[in-house]
């Protein structure tokens, strides 16, 4: 069993939101993440997606790209992204996966999962506080609210599995309130998306002090990299 990642897929099949407007390395971007997905990831291994999954407005526009991921081999662990404007409260999101059989997926929100010998928690995030307005602000405070509750429950979790490593996956790289969050936890890195448009081994390493790693779809070759 292994865990990877893979974030922004960016998935349209219920909106009209053609992602070769982005580039020409976008084009057929939902057919090479399923031939590379199929390639790559065994029915035992584990795809953590940190945010961007679809550009359905709601539950009901994005259903069908919900079950594409659902259909991919192993097992999905899904997080919010800044355009996943579909996400609901858990409660509803566990009613749907209820309703729509999609066992292979599972909803990182305030909450941790462990996968083989890896638990993994994490947030949304959101901007940086020097580009944040009075509302942004809020959204900040919240986020990291969420993240130590996210935390919270992976260190239960590590209590009942000891040998077991906590890995934090965010959307946005760590602004300067979720760095403090991670540090005051032990945890000097994280697995992150958002960032597009970047060439290869150009990726920031480091941001707030905190070691980062990029795995935005368009990054990483469409291609889910194995984290653990």
């Amino acid at each position: 069993m292994s865990v990877y990642a893979i974030a922004d897929l960016h998935l349209s099949h219920g909106a009209d939101k053609p992602m070769d407007v982005f580039g020409a390395k976008w084009a057929g971007h939902t057919e090479k993440i399923a031939e590379n997905w199929k390639k790559t990831v065994s029915g035992s291994d584990t795809v953590v997606i940190p945010g961007d999954i679809s550009w359905g407005m709601d539950m009901d526009g994005a259903v069908e790209d919900l079950r594409y991921i659902d259909s991919l081999p192993g097992r999905k662990i899904i997080l919010k992204g800044n355009h996943d404007y579909w996400w609901m409260s858990m409660k509803k999101l566990r009613e749907y996966k209820r309703i729509s059989g999609a066992e292979s997926i599972d909803f990182l929100f305030n909450n941790a999962y462990i996968a083989d010998n890896l638990i993994v928690c994490g947030t949304r995030g959101w901007i940086s506080e020097s580009d944040a307005d009075d509302d942004g602000r809020k959204i900040i405070l919240r986020e990291a609210g969420r993240l130590t509750l996210s935390i919270a429950a992976a260190e239960k979790l590590k209590a009942e599995n000891p040998s077991a490593s906590v890995a934090v996956f965010l959307h946005y790289p760590p602004n300067a309130a979720i760095a403090g969050v991670l540090r005051s936890n032990g945890i000097t890195h994280c697995v992150c998306g958002h960032l597009h448009g970047i060439q290869p081994g150009k990726a920031p390493a480091e941001v707030e002090g905190i070691s980062v790693r990029l795995v935005s779809a368009d990054y990483i070759g469409f291609t889910p990299v194995k984290i653990f």
